[in-house]
């Protein structure tokens, strides 16, 4: 494989933002096709790119070695069985599947046909998170008791968009970027309890959640709401040897949409430090420096794991036990009650 054909499915936000860019900037990858039905939209940042009007004339087309889903939730286990059963690998944006059935056949389905199948949890590369890590390893937060991690945005009417409506709401669309972050972590919780709710009038779908994950000696609690004008928090973990305090958002998302590409001067870099408070007697907290982020550590991943030279960034029994854990999450808001894994 020296170089490796590229389609995608789907030229929404992901397929915009987090794929298109993404691919064109990775050495080894070559977009050849989009599937949208608004081929001027594609062609106004990809002249020329081809743009077909399904994943059947995708999957028809020569030269298609692996297919990105970035289709809406509910076609994503469609899209995924369908290139597997052409014989190419697959991308899928998260989250994986809209059930986790539909997620358990897309892994049997990878296996069957010889074919390599991730699922795009891209948060693992936010600068962020990157850093968090680092402090872990370090041993400067000594052993993690709390991780707070927080997804919060402040939209108080609901737009009238199918995201909006997606079965689970914000949890299904946000929660598995908190989940998979904290699965990295932590490994699997013992068990989880959650509290979802739609708290904006009129919303069609829940659009607030607090999940509780329960590990011996360790709480990670995921957190997400709609209605938080000031969401600016995004981690508050403390350990055994001090805290770790961060705002803002990785700058990723923000610079394509402002009309960067990835690996432009200053990529990834997050100007916002973290504060850090040592549990030494009268330290005071002090600025710590962010890692900077790159999404391009998955694709470059991705494309040594395609020629036999690396490892899947992101295995399918690691999308799975996310999607347990979302499940779970669902069950314990419905029925009121902890959900032992």
């Amino acid at each position: 494989m020296t170089e490796i054909g590229v389609g995608l499915v789907g030229y929404g936000l992901g397929g915009r933002v987090f794929h298109a860019p993404f691919v064109a900037a990775t050495p080894g990858l070559r977009l050849r096709a989009v599937v949208s039905g608004d081929p001027a939209k594609v062609q106004a940042d990809w002249p020329g790119m081809a743009v077909v009007p399904s994943i059947e004339v995708l999957l028809a087309l020569p030269g298609i070695d692996l297919v990105v889903v970035s289709s809406p939730d509910h076609l994503h286990a469609d899209h995924a069985l369908q290139a597997l059963a052409a014989g190419k690998h697959v991308v899928v944006d998260k989250p994986f599947a809209t059930t986790l059935d539909d997620a358990r056949r897309i892994t049997a389905a990878a296996e069957v046909a010889g074919r390599l199948l991730t699922v795009f949890h891209n948060r693992r590369w936010d600068a962020d998170f990157l850093t968090l890590q680092d402090l872990i390893a370090s041993g400067r937060l000594g052993e993690v008791v709390h991780l707070d991690s927080h997804f919060d945005r402040w939209r108080p009417e609901a737009a009238p968009v199918w995201k909006e409506a997606r079965e689970g709401g914000s949890w299904q669309d946000l929660g598995p970027h908190l989940i998979d972050q904290a699965l990295c972590l932590f490994g699997v919780p013992q068990a989880v309890s959650a509290d979802i709710a739609t708290l904006r009038p009129g919303a069609p779908a829940p659009d607030w959640f607090h999940v509780v994950l329960h590990y011996p000696g360790r709480r990670a609690t995921l957190h997400g709401s709609k209605l938080a004008a000031d969401h600016g928090l995004r981690f508050a973990v403390h350990g055994t040897g001090g805290s770790w305090i961060k705002h803002g958002l990785d700058p990723q998302e923000g610079a394509i949409l402002a009309g960067q590409r990835p690996g432009d001067e200053g990529w990834g870099i997050d100007p916002l430090p973290g504060l850090l408070t040592t549990g030494e007697p009268g330290t005071t907290p002090g600025p710590h420096p962010n890692r900077p982020g790159d999404y391009r550590l998955f694709w470059q991943a991705l494309v040594a794991a395609l020629r036999g030279e690396g490892a899947n960034p992101v295995l399918p029994g690691e999308a799975l036990a996310v999607m347990e854990v979302l499940a779970a999450a669902q069950r314990s808001a419905a029925e009121g009650r902890t959900i032992a894994l």
